[in-house]
C-alpha cells in the first residue's frame, strides 16, 4: 500500500515489489472499484435527501468532480466562481494521525489546477466568507468529522454501500474517460503530471454503459 501510494504521488513510477526477483507471500492489495453509473445516478438524485448542508455540499462536490478527498477538505469559498464556473485547487487537507487536520500544499504541481464546476454541485453552494472552509468554516474538518458524515449520508441516502471517498475519484475519471476518450481531459481534471498515471491507476472500463451526452452532469442524472 505504502508504494501505490508513492506511485500515486508520483515520487516514483514502478512498485519495486512487483519485481520479478522477489518472492513475497500473500494476497496482492486490491485495487479502488469505481461505483456502477447506476449508483452515481442514485447519489445525484438523493443528495437532497441528505438532512445536513455541509453533507449535501460535499456530497455534491466529491461525487461529481475528479478530487481528492484532501482536496474537497481543503476548498474555501474564494476557491470558487460561480459566475465563471470554476474551482481552483490550491491546497489540501489530510489526517496523518487520523486525529487534527492538516493543511498542506497539494501532492504535485499539476496538482494544483482549475477544473470545471458541475451545475449540478454549483446549485448546492451557497457562497460564504472567502476566507472559510466549505466544509467546516474557519478550520477544516477532522478525520473523524469526514467518516461520520459518509456514515450519514449512507444512512440518509439509502445508499447501498458505504460511501468512499477515494471510491468517487477514480468513478469520476473513469466516466470522463469513457465520455470523451480523450486521456488529457482526464489528465488535466486528476491532476496528474502523466497520462499514464490516469489510465494505469485511475480509468477503469466501463461495459456497456451507452451513448450519453456531456460528461459528468448528464451521465449521471438520466
Amino acid at each position: 500500500m505504502i508504494f501505490e501510494s508513492a506511485i500515486d504521488d508520483e515520487l516514483i513510477q514502478k512498485n519495486p515489489l512487483k519485481s520479478k526477483r522477489l518472492r513475497i507471500t500473500g494476497a496482492e492489495s486490491t485495487t479502488t472499484e469505481v461505483y456502477s453509473v447506476r449508483q452515481m445516478q442514485y447519489l445525484i438524485r438523493h443528495i437532497s435527501d441528505v438532512k445536513k448542508k455541509d453533507d449535501q455540499i460535499y456530497l455534491a462536490l466529491q461525487a461529481l468532480h475528479p478530487l481528492r478527498l484532501e482536496e474537497v477538505l481543503g476548498l474555501k469559498w474564494a476557491d470558487v466562481n460561480l459566475e465563471n464556473m470554476t474551482i481552483h485547487i490550491r491546497r489540501a487537507v489530510t489526517h496523518p494521525t487520523r486525529n487534527r487536520p492538516e493543511v498542506k500544499v497539494p501532492k504535485t504541481e499539476a496538482s494544483i489546477r482549475i477544473i470545471g464546476l458541475s451545475g449540478i454541485a454549483a446549485s448546492y453552494l451557497i457562497s460564504g466568507n472567502p476566507d472559510d472552509y466549505i466544509l467546516g468554516g474557519v478550520e477544516p474538518y477532522s478525520y473523524q468529522r469526514v467518516r461520520r458524515m459518509c456514515e450519514r449520508i449512507q444512512r440518509d441516502t439509502g445508499f447501498e454501500e458505504e460511501v468512499t471517498p477515494s471510491r468517487f475519484r477514480t468513478t469520476v475519471l473513469t466516466d470522463i474517460y469513457d465520455q470523451t476518450k480523450d486521456v488529457t481531459i482526464a489528465q488535466a481534471a486528476a491532476g496528474h503530471t502523466t497520462a499514464a498515471m490516469t489510465l494505469k491507476h485511475y480509468v477503469k472500463c466501463r461495459e456497456n454503459v451507452g451513448r450519453m451526452a456531456d460528461v459528468i452532469d448528464s451521465v449521471y442524472t438520466q
